[in-house]
C-alpha cells in the first residue's frame, strides 16, 4: 500500500518509519502532485495553525478535504485531529472539517504538562499513549465511534474512513494503531 504522510510541518518522519516498518510505502506529501494514487493518508501532530496555513498556501486543503470526503482512509494525530475536526471549542476556525466532533485545543495544558499513560483502545487493547500539548474531543456527533477515553475525556474516535487521536502513536514504537489503520483500507 501507498500511504501519504503530510510532510509540511510536524512529526511526519516517525509516522513514515512506522508505515515502512509494517512493510508498506510512505510518501511525503509536500505539494498537490504528491496526493495522486494514495491508498491512505496520515495527518501528523505538530502545529495545527501552521499546517492549516501551509495547506491553504500550497493549495492542497480542498483536494485533501475532497479525498477524505470521498472515502480516503485517514489517520490523524494531535494537530491532525484538530485539522480534521468540524468544530474547535472557542474558535471559529475550520480547516478540513470532515470529522463531526468538537475539539478542545491544548486541553491538557502546555508542553510541561505532557504525559504518557496506558489506556484501552477499542479494536486494539491496552496501549501506551503519549500526550504532548494534546487536544481532546469534547463531544461527538451521531455515527462517531468512541475508541478510547482518558480521565473521562475522549482521546480516540473513528468516523467512517477517519480515525482521530489526541495522542502520538508514532512515538511509542508500538505499531498496532498503524496496523489497525492499514486494516481499514480496502
Amino acid at each position: 500500500m501507498k500511504i501519504g504522510v503530510l510532510a509540511v510541518q510536524g512529526a511526519f518522519i516517525e509516522h513514515e518509519h512506522m508505515i515502512e516498518e509494517i512493510g508498506h510505502t510512505a510518501i511525503e506529501i509536500r505539494q498537490r502532485d504528491d496526493l495522486e494514487g494514495l491508498d491512505g493518508l496520515i495527518l501528523p501532530g505538530g502545529e495545527s495553525t501552521v499546517q492549516g496555513q501551509l495547506l491553504n498556501k500550497l493549495d492542497m486543503m480542498k483536494d485533501i478535504k475532497n479525498m477524505i470526503s470521498n472515502g480516503l482512509p485517514t489517520l490523524a494525530t494531535c494537530a491532525g485531529l484538530i485539522l480534521l475536526s468540524e468544530h474547535i471549542a472557542d474558535d471559529d476556525t475550520v480547516h478540513i472539517g470532515t470529522l463531526p466532533v468538537t475539539i478542545k485545543r491544548n486541553a491538557y495544558g502546555r508542553q510541561l504538562s505532557s504525559f504518557v499513560t496506558n489506556a484501552d483502545i477499542k479494536h486494539i487493547g491496552n496501549y501506551p499513549m503519549t500526550f504532548i500539548r494534546a487536544p481532546y474531543i469534547e463531544n461527538v456527533s451521531d455515527g462517531v465511534e468512541v475508541l478510547a477515553s482518558v480521565d473521562n475525556h475522549i482521546v480516540a474516535a473513528k468516523y467512517n474512513n477517519q480515525i482521530g487521536l489526541s495522542f502520538h502513536p508514532e512515538l511509542t514504537g508500538d505499531t498496532r494503531i498503524h496496523e489497525y489503520f492499514l486494516s481499514t483500507i480496502k
